[in-house]
């Protein structure tokens, strides 16, 4: 597993079925995105993203690096990666939610 912040990466075998591709923005390929900032977990290189279930997976044929502003980038190595969103547990209002970044 590789972290970056909030957002987390799992090696995986294949892509789940029924997966949609997901395209590049201006900015690149999104991973995650803040909702207190606003900055971004970004890919610059090509690579494939899909997303099924709300959930994305990337698949990329050589090393690529995540990038966001207030992190220190990190490095997926050739595969398929499934992406992660840390979640916390709230006792007192007893939920379980996204960790904001």
């Amino acid at each position: 597993m590789i972290v970056q912040g909030d957002v987390f990466f799992v090696r995986i075998q294949n892509i789940p079925g029924e997966s949609k591709k997901v395209t590049r923005d201006e900015r690149g390929f999104i991973i995650a995105e803040g909702e207190a900032t606003g900055h971004a977990h970004v890919i610059h290189d090509d690579i494939e993203l899909y997303e099924k279930d709300s959930v994305l997976f990337i698949k990329t044929e050589k090393t690529v690096e995540v990038r966001h502003e207030e992190h220190h980038p990190v490095t997926l190595d050739p595969g398929i990666w499934k992406v992660g969103i840390v979640r916390e547990y709230d006792p007192f209002l007893e939920e379980i939610r996204m960790v904001k970044d």
